[in-house]
């Protein structure tokens, strides 16, 4: 099967691309850059095709990409900046119009990452049909994307997986997350390690899980719409912490409250995994 990844450097990208080499799909990743992709181990196992979301796109973008028969879309600019503006008045429109010329070229099945913050300050087990109440520009721009995506499929068939992303760890993570933070602070023999008071309830998955429910998703037929991608499994960022230190072997004190609570998340929440376990299993 002939399979199209953007975003395919990123920190879910290069994982979603490993396994789909892994499982002897034929790969197509769009890169601005050939460059950017040689240190990765599957780069010889790939075909690369030069893009560039700022540019201005042919009229047949679908042929350009040789045809695919499904498009994995990871790609997407400015994180972790949630908050910033950019997201709507820039992301958004870019996207929407390389994801809609690619459908109406014909492109027969399409997934795309969203987020958990499109449920906006909920508390509690997070499910498919709670209405999305986006709190942030960055989850704003990505409930308005599928919006479009659904209207668009009124008019024109296609298959749509949004698989909607909670909390990610492993190689090659953010260096502003808090396992990377604790990680440098480890390796520089520090003895304390400042962050939030570590109450809040999280919902972590490692990536290379994140990539296979990704992978199977796409190519499952019976999957379909918004599908939590999730452990259903709260966790305190505290315990998450010192799990992440037993696992090292290594010991630090936590200096709890140094940060304060981000304000753009609920204390406590996770995902419902129903339609998850349904569709890995369909």
């Amino acid at each position: 099967m002939k399979i199209l990844v953007t975003g395919a450097t990123g920190f879910i990208g290069a994982h979603v691309v490993k396994k789909l080499v892994e499982d002897q799909h034929e790969v197509l990743v769009a890169v601005r850059s050939q460059q950017k992709v040689l240190s990765y181990s599957w780069f010889s196992e790939v075909r690369f095709v030069p893009f560039n979301l700022k540019d201005k796109l042919p009229e047949n973008i679908y042929e350009v990409f040789q045809r695919p028969e499904v498009l994995i879309h990871l790609a997407w600019e400015g994180l972790p900046h949630y908050r910033s503006s950019f997201h709507v008045e820039e992301n958004y429109p870019r996207h929407r119009e390389f994801l809609q010329r690619m459908i109406e070229g014909g492109l027969p099945s399409l997934t795309v990452t969203g987020t958990c913050l499109e449920y906006g300050m909920r508390t509690g087990c997070l499910s498919e049909d709670m209405e999305p109440a986006p709190h942030v520009p960055y989850a704003q721009a990505k409930i308005a994307l599928l919006k479009d995506l659904f209207k668009l499929q009124e008019r024109r068939p296609f298959s749509l997986k949004w698989v909607r992303l909670f909390y990610i760890y492993g190689p090659g993570q953010n260096e502003n997350s808090i396992l990377s933070q604790l990680d440098r602070a480890l390796e520089r023999g520090e003895k304390v390690f400042n962050m939030s008071g570590g109450e809040q309830l999280r919902d972590y998955l490692p990536v290379e899980k994140v990539a296979y429910n990704i992978v199977k998703l796409a190519l499952q037929p019976k999957a379909n719409g918004v599908i939590n991608c999730c452990s259903g499994e709260p966790i305190s960022i505290k315990q998450f912490v010192n799990d992440y230190l037993v696992l090292k072997g290594k010991r630090m004190n936590l200096n709890l409250g140094y940060y304060p609570y981000p304000d753009y998340e609920a204390m406590a929440f996770w995902g419902d995994t129903h339609k998850l376990k349904e569709a890995l299993n369909g």
